[in-house]
Parts: structure tokens; sequence; C-alpha cells
């Protein structure tokens, strides 16, 4: 069954999450919290999003996304962020059981798209990917500003317009 998370899976979510780091041979970066989690999924204004495939009530996958935008189609899309099935679970149909339900969503709110990026290693995930008719965006590249350029950047930015 593909669910909206609910708050009593956070826990799981977060194991899922440092489960995916791990697999993606980044385990030392999965840091978050499960009440940062809890804060961006279930706080006042959530800006961020969870889809959970759930068995027998346990939280064996999930979808985690957020909108985004396009300027060129002047509509939003969706960006999935992670998609995570247990390696026990997988082959059962979770996976395309998630990111079918985005699609859906997608469709139904007049999305433009659903996107998001894999790993150039990962070819199980690419092959199962480009089986569903996505296509891969060759030519361009992920940027990621963080840290100490992050900060430094930042305090370069003139300073905040009055009101």
């Amino acid at each position: 069954m593909i669910r909206p998370a609910v708050p009593a899976d956070v826990p799981a979510l977060v194991q899922l999450v440092r489960d995916l780091a791990e697999y993606e041979r980044a385990p030392g970066e999965a840091v978050a919290t499960e009440s940062q989690f809890h804060d961006v999924l279930f706080g006042p204004r959530p800006a961020v999003f969870c889809d959970v495939a759930d068995v027998e009530g346990e939280v064996v996958g999930l979808a985690l996304w957020f909108l985004s935008f396009s300027t060129w189609q002047g509509r939003h899309g969706i960006y999935l962020e992670d998609l995570y099935v247990t390696p026990s679970q997988r082959g059962a149909g979770h996976g395309k059981a998630l990111l079918a339900t985005l699609a859906r969503r997608c469709v139904e709110q007049g999305y433009g798209r659903l996107e998001w990026s894999v790993l150039d290693w990962n070819t199980p995930a690419i092959d199962f990917y480009v089986g569903l008719g996505a296509v891969s965006m060759d030519g361009w590249t992920v940027h990621r500003l963080a840290g100490a350029p992050l900060a430094a950047l930042a305090t370069e930015a003139p300073p905040p317009a009055s009101p």
C-alpha cells in the first residue's frame, strides 16, 4: 500500500534515509535527525512531502519529494529527492508504485514534470528508470554550494531592501 507518511513514520523514514546513504557510499553524510524530519514534514508550513510503501504496517520504502518550478514551462513539477526500498522488498513493485503515485499527482495537479538525480554508477536504478520511460538529462551537471563556500558567498550578499 502506498500512503502519505504520518508522524509515527518518522523513525522509519530516518532509518531508510540512512540505509540509502549507506547504499550510495556516503553514510557519514546522512546526519538529519528525527526532529528535523518531523519539523519539515509535519510542521506549520511543510514544504517537503513523503509517500511510503507500507507492507502490513511496516514502512519498507519511501519517496521524499518537494515542488519544483520550471520557468520555461511556467508550471510546477515534483523533484524526487529520495526513492528507496529496503533490499528485502525490492522486486515487489514498491518502487514503481511510489513513482506512479508521484506521476499521478503530477497529472492531477497539472505539474509539468517529475524529475530526480541518480548516481552515474547506480546502473540497477538507471535501468529501472529507463524502463519506465525516464530520460537522462545529458548535458546538465548538478552544482552545489554547501558548508564554508556557501557561508562565504552569503557574506557577499547586498543588505536586505528596506520595507
